[in-house]
Parts: structure tokens; C-alpha cells; sequence
């Protein structure tokens, strides 16, 4: 059951999904401001045992096994709070900006998501798709808190529970990484707005556990792949698997890999309405702003 208390600090729960950056992990907990959950996707490295050591206060739950980015749904089902704040385990949120995020929730309730802006490393540069947010061609609608998107990036976000578990959260079928396209695709056809607001401030230090860039554009043909045999027409598959096979040895990597994963994909295949699929065609067409 979400709270009911009006003090913004109450109002909102922190969930980081963390997989083998211990270090990481402990050295920015303890920069949250609000409670924080973590859910562990089956680190080898001692990360639980030194986050339960180093920060008492923590909720910690350990998968046991890597679910990708479901483990994130799994931590706002624990989340007892209305809004819910994603961060990576090298990234938090601003002092100020959680609260901030929840008065502009309570005065508009058909907001489900707000893309922060990111500032990364110690020198905080703009992230580059900050400006790719503000300059959405969605425009900002008249009771909107800022241009309107159909995505976000999830340690950027900040995010309605009701309306995130409506649409069946991050599932396992995409996992990690691009997990966010089928739930803003979700959320959209639902009729929620996506909003970018640059006042609330996400600080990311990337951490130098990462994947070769190669494998990530890989997974990220994988997650696209996947999506739209989920929700787009076949016009539409047919182009992403074109294009992954273009795409060089990374984009046919992507493709293979999503081939285990097509059954489940056509299983929970639901298309989004005309409307929203007109918006896709237009924002495909004019260049994409979310």
C-alpha cells in the first residue's frame, strides 16, 4: 500500500539494482536522501554482506541470480512509497530533487514519469541526452512540467508506482540494457504523460566496470529487436532486424541473442493503439526527441 503522508521526503523510495560493483555501491549509498532499496542480481563480490555492513539502514534484497533490469520492478513492489527513484549503482540523486519531483507529481496527476536531467563525473558535465530531451518535437503539453517524451533513461527517472506496475514494470524478457522503451511505450498508450524536467539533477559517476561498446550496442539490438516484436507492427520488426543486420557484427550479435527470447516476446505481444503508433511513425520520420 502506498503512504499517504504529504511530507514529500515520505513520498518517495530510492531503488538501485546493483550486479558486482561493491565498491561502487557502498561509496554512493550514503549520498541518498531518501530510503533506499537495493536488489542484487547475484553478485559474486561480496556486495550484499558489505551493504548490510556499511549501511544498517538499507533494505537489501539478494536475487540470488541476475533478472537484469526486473529486478528493478521487483524493488518498487517492495517500494511502500507512491513515487519511486531509480538510480545505478555509480549514480544518486541531487539533494532537493526527490522532493522537488513529488510536488510536481501531486499537482499533476496524469504524469507517471519524470526524466531528470544527468550530470556525470566529478567536473558534472551535461549529458548529452539532456539536450535530446529538451528538444523533444513531442512539445511540452499545457499541464505538463516540461517537454513531453516517449522514453527515458531509468537512473535518470523518477516514476509514479501505480502507474509504473500497471504496465507490468521492467519485464525479463528484455532485461538489460533499453528496458525502459517497452514500459514508456506502455505507459504513453495508456494515456500517462512522460515529462522532462531539468531542474531535478541526477549525478552519475560511470563506473569503469562496464561493457565494451561493441557488446552494448549488441544488447541494445537485442532489447530493440525484442520490443518491437512486442508492441510495433511488422513493418516495423522487419525494419529493427534489417537494420541489426546492417548494423555490422554488434547488431548481428543482437540479433542472435534475441532469438531465445522471440517465443516469449510473441507470447506478451500486444500492439499499441493507431495513435500511438502515428506518433512513432512521426517522431521516426522527423528525427526522435525522447
Amino acid at each position: 500500500m502506498e503512504e499517504t503522508s504529504t511530507d514529500p521526503a515520505a513520498q518517495v523510495t530510492v531503488v538501485v539494482a546493483t550486479r558486482d560493483r561493491r565498491e561502487e555501491l557502498v561509496r554512493h549509498l550514503g549520498r541518498h536522501t531518501a530510503p533506499v532499496i537495493v536488489v542484487d542480481n547475484g553478485s559474486t563480490d561480496g556486495s550484499v554482506a558489505a551493504v548490510r555492513a556499511a549501511h544498517p539502514q538499507v533494505r537489501v534484497l539478494a536475487l540470488g541470480r541476475n533478472l537484469g533490469a526486473a529486478a528493478r520492478t521487483i524493488g518498487v513492489q517492495l517500494a511502500d512509497t507512491p513515487y519511486v527513484a531509480f538510480a545505478d549503482d555509480d549514480s544518486w540523486w541531487e539533494p532537493g530533487a526527490l522532493e522537488h519531483a513529488v510536488s510536481i507529481f501531486s499537482a499533476r496527476p496524469r504524469l507517471a514519469v519524470i526524466a531528470g536531467a544527468i550530470l556525470v563525473g566529478p567536473e558534472e558535465r551535461p549529458d548529452p541526452l539532456n539536450a535530446v530531451l529538451a528538444s523533444s518535437p513531442l512539445g511540452t503539453p499545457p499541464d505538463g512540467p516540461g517537454p513531453a517524451l516517449l522514453g527515458f533513461v531509468a537512473c535518470g527517472a523518477i516514476v509514479r508506482r501505480s502507474a509504473f506496475l500497471a504496465v507490468g514494470g521492467f519485464d525479463d524478457v528484455v532485461r538489460f540494457p533499453g528496458e525502459e522503451e517497452r514500459v514508456a511505450l506502455d505507459l504513453f498508450d495508456a494515456g500517462w504523460q512522460l515529462c522532462h524536467v531539468p531542474a531535478v539533477r541526477a549525478h552519475h559517476h560511470p563506473s569503469p566496470r562496464r561493457d565494451a561498446p561493441d557488446a552494448r550496442r549488441a544488447a541494445l539490438t537485442r532489447s530493440a529487436v525484442l520490443t518491437a516484436i512486442m508492441r510495433r507492427p511488422g513493418s516495423v520488426v522487419a525494419a529493427q532486424t534489417v537494420a541489426a543486420v546492417r548494423a555490422g557484427a554488434p547488431g548481428r550479435r543482437g540479433l542472435f541473442r534475441a532469438l531465445p527470447d522471440v517465443p516469449a516476446a510473441l507470447r506478451r505481444r500486444r500492439g499499441v493503439s493507431p495513435s500511438t503508433e502515428a506518433v512513432l511513425a512521426a517522431l521516426a520520420s522527423g528525427g526522435e526527441g525522447d
